[in-house]
């Protein structure tokens, strides 16, 4: 049925005719008419761009929340095609450190694989061991990559040793270079793969023309690559990742730790994109780090999908207030209803080649469908992947049932936190004496009463929670509360 259709036939609106009326939708508001198939659901292609220069073959985002991705779920997404990003309600180095324990695991080449010297101890290699969860380990003369290559100690050289034998060199008992098979500097990943497939190793150390080490590939590395043959992979066969900062300038140090980690992109994570902050933060991007790809947002308006995308941004982050947890809508009255906003925004993002991602509102399998169906490129979620096994946190039981903690960004909980506390304008635990709780809205002329403020022990003594500085951030306007404290 390739010949078109009796306009008699046909019922229902289209995506334009449906949003032109100036009404918000939710993806709850409407329904997708079926139409004709005439191929199988396995030649669907669902390669999808998360931003202009980055294919993924699978469109799904995590969250940038602290209950829902760190490493875990960055490399279990990654895997399946799709990619996390990196929440940063935590230190610099710890975040860091979770891009590279993403980057570094174990696909194609090891570019920067743990290498030990002829000196090192078999104690060193335990060590190893119980924080990586591998002992094949190469050694060089030098003990770094880039040294010559001496030998490799894995497991059976030591399995059998006692502990009173761990601090015996690993030189007396590794596997020497001349019983190893290597593989040239400038030979292919399928070369390597078949030369391992071959020789029936674990490891295969890759060596330049003076036998000096420069990768490592290992055979649980085939294994992934036929288990997982949609994983996200950048030019160098490591798993993708982004990471999330906010519009402060501490935030340039931040994204410096994480380009160093060789960050795939930077996601600016803010309720409110369309600010001065957020298209400064773009600019200096763009001018310090030129091949880093920049995700910006949120928005929910071609005006403010404007702004960003005159910026420099490579895609754009859709909602504001749509989240399962998120109350901005209700607490602030500023968003947009979700579907209305990804079709408007996307129907303008993509003049410009721009990808939009769906954040927030995806409640069931359904909403992806219709998030795409859109307009959005990729969709972003939360509550989807919270409480899963690869999600951050503990299990616990209520009422006889396993849960884990899942939380909003802005909650009392996380602004504990130093991220979420720069993000939503808090200061926190300051213990003060309460003079005057009262201020004006130059916005609305109205004196108004500040009520964040929760009790702590002690005559007149306040422990100041969160004084949140949403309205002027959000809407735009010339709001100023004023709290005068005294400290105790």
């Amino acid at each position: 049925m390739t010949e078109s259709v009796d306009s008699e036939l046909l019922d229902g609106l289209s995506a334009r005719e449906l949003f032109s009326n100036g009404s918000g939708l939710t993806y709850n508001d409407f329904i997708v008419l079926p139409g004709y198939i005439d191929f199988p659901s396995d030649a669907v292609d669902l390669v999808s761009p998360f931003t202009r220069d980055i294919l993924l073959q699978r469109p799904f985002v995590s969250s940038p929340m602290d209950t829902v991705t760190e490493s875990t779920m960055a490399i279990a997404l990654a895997l399946l095609g799709g990619i996390g990003v990196i929440h940063n309600n935590c230190s610099v180095e710890y975040q860091a450190e979770e891009v590279r324990k993403v980057k570094k695991y174990k696909q194609g080449f090891i570019l920067d694989p743990i290498v030990l010297s002829p000196s090192s101890l078999i104690r060193d290699v335990h060590e190893v061991k119980n924080e990586r969860g591998f002992s094949g380990i190469p050694v060089t003369e030098n003990g770094k990559v880039g040294g010559k290559l001496v030998g490799l100690i894995s497991a059976r050289d030591f399995d059998f040793m006692s502990k009173e034998s761990y601090d015996t060199p690993v030189s007396n008992v590794m596997t020497r270079r001349k019983d190893l098979v290597c593989a040239s500097h400038d030979c292919s990943l399928e070369e390597a793969n078949k030369i391992m497939q071959q020789s029936k190793k674990g490891k295969l150390p890759i060596v330049n023309d003076d036998d000096e080490l420069v990768a490592l590939i290992a055979r649980t590395d085939l294994k992934k690559n036929r288990d997982f043959p949609f994983a996200s992979k950048d030019a160098k066969k490591q798993l993708r990742v982004a990471a999330a900062i906010g519009t402060r300038s501490e935030d340039k140090k931040r994204l410096e730790s994480l380009v160093a980690s060789n960050l795939d992109a930077v996601v600016i994570d803010s309720s409110q994109g369309n600010s001065s902050y957020q298209i400064d933060m773009i600019k200096f991007i763009k001018e310090t780090y030129p091949n880093l790809q920049i995700v910006a947002g949120n928005v929910v308006t071609t005006c403010q999908a404007k702004n960003l995308i005159d910026a420099g941004a490579h895609a754009l982050r859709v909602g504001m207030g749509s989240g399962s947890i998120c109350i901005t809508q209700e607490v602030m009255a500023v968003g947009r209803p979700q579907g209305t906003a990804v079709y408007k925004v996307s129907q303008y993002a993509h003049k410009f080649g721009i990808p939009v991602i769906a954040d927030g509102g995806i409640q069931n399998v359904g909403h992806i469908s219709k998030a795409l169906s859109l307009g959005a490129s990729t969709v972003m979620m939360g509550s989807l992947l919270a409480g899963t096994t690869e999600s951050p946190g503990e299990f616990y039981f209520q009422d006889g049932v396993r849960l884990k903690r899942y939380r909003g960004m802005g909650s009392l909980s996380a602004m504990e936190q130093k991220g979420s506390q720069q993000r939503y304008f808090s200061w926190v635990h300051t213990r003060v004496r309460l003079i005057s709780d009262w201020g004006w809205d130059s916005f609305s002329g109205n004196r108004i009463k500040f009520m964040s403020l929760r009790e702590s022990p002690g005559p007149w003594s306040i422990r100041v929670r969160s004084i949140v500085l949403f309205p002027t951030f959000l809407l735009g306007c010339s709001t100023v509360v004023r709290i005068w404290v005294r400290k105790v």
